[in-house]
């Protein structure tokens, strides 16, 4: 038996083109480099998500072990997703990405885009290759945007084809007032054992155009509201969003079968998460919405990202995960403009907790990045 080799973890804190260290100390740009104690890696891994704190990844030490290095990246949105701004936060990917190279003398750089990651780091490589993000109307870009390194490949796990589309799967169709979470519509409640599960093609389609209506809805009231406050001298203001656990495949596993606990959600039973304060989205402001999550304006959506990404892609499903579904790897790995794509699937939830399954994760990355070196 092979003994687990010695791993090192390395604190990364550095600061970002567009902003300092802040008063405390804290650095703008922060993670933990992991690498064998034996070597420094010419190829690895970073991982950054819009607003969870990747620093200590669950892969970073099975990569590790098998001579990857890992960089758990987190930008200056780590728990402050309110404040989410696209363009200042590739730029810190990049500060990232060009440490890697320069002194963690890294000859392959991948970006691992995990669960809400994959469309963020979808967006960096579409950046660094052919820019196009945009800053918020009324803002200036960030410092740096149109000079940030490109990455040598691109593997998204278990990971959702972008932010507005997450939110939109999620969301209660049946939600009738935004300010009052009980105000429901009867004939789209999806809770109601009268309409299922099973639910019908139909109720399914009335409830996807109602989830989608939805969305714009809460965009259209963005943008007035924010044009209201801004004519008072106010720049923003928070607002909430309610009852987002209501995937009809959530409830009902004859939608897209997979092998996933029936009636099960990230947050526990979906009747009951809905109704609770937890949620994506659950705080937000005008223009956190405008340029996170409207179906309309945001450009966190994956697939525009990945059309411009032709470097080799690999594409990992989990088949027992409760909030991804086949449809949502399939949609990532079409969308991928590479040539050298492929697509894998791995029986396990979410964050890969059975037993093996973070192994043959991270076997499954590093034969595919062997036969690629």
């Amino acid at each position: 038996m092979t003994a687990t080799p010695e791993i090192v973890r390395e604190f990364v804190g550095l600061d970002s083109p567009t902003v300092g260290r802040a008063g405390a100390g804290g650095h703008p740009c922060q993670g933990l480099y992991h690498r064998p104690a034996d070597q420094w890696p010419t190829v690895a891994m970073i991982a950054t998500h819009y607003q969870i704190d990747f620093s200590e990844h669950y892969l970073a030490d099975y990569m590790a072990a098998r001579g990857v290095g890992f960089l758990g990246w987190n930008t200056r949105f780590r728990g402050f997703e309110t404040n989410f701004l696209l363009d200042h936060a590739l730029v810190d990917i990049g500060v990232g990405v060009r440490w890697l190279r320069e002194a963690a003398g890294v000859e392959t750089v991948v970006l691992l885009g995990n669960s809400g990651g994959g469309s963020l780091m979808a967006a960096y490589q579409s950046q660094a290759v052919d820019p196009n993000v945009t800053p918020l109307e009324g803002m200036r870009p960030a410092a740096g945007l149109d000079n940030l390194p490109a990455a040598d490949a691109y593997i998204a796990s278990a990971a959702h084809p972008g932010r507005p589309e997450v939110l939109t799967a999620w969301m209660d169709g049946a939600v009738v007032d935004e300010a009052d979470p009980v105000a429901t519509a009867p004939d789209l409640d999806l809770f109601d054992g009268h309409h299922g599960p099973p639910f019908s093609l139909d109720f399914v389609a009335r409830y996807r155009r109602a989830q989608v209506a939805r969305n714009e809805a809460i965009t259209d009231w963005a943008e007035a509201e924010l044009k209201r406050v801004r004519t008072a001298g106010f720049s923003d203001r928070p607002f909430t969003v309610m009852r987002t656990w209501a995937d009809p495949r959530m409830v009902d596993p004859t939608i897209e079968p997979t092998n996933r606990t029936p009636n099960l959600c990230y947050a526990g039973e979906p009747v009951r998460a809905n109704r609770s304060a937890r949620g994506i989205a659950a705080a937000c402001t005008l223009r956190n919405w405008i340029g996170m999550w409207s179906l309309r304006h945001a450009q966190t959506r994956a697939e525009p990202h990945l059309a411009r990404i032709a470097c080799p892609a690999l594409v990992i499903n989990a088949t027992q995960d409760t909030g991804v579904f086949p449809s949502d790897a399939e949609r990532i790995y079409t969308a991928l403009a590479s040539t050298d794509k492929t697509s894998v699937a791995i029986d396990s939830d979410h964050y890969f907790t059975t037993p093996g399954a973070r192994d043959q994760q991270a076997d499954t990355i590093a034969e595919w990045l062997t036969k690629r070196r």
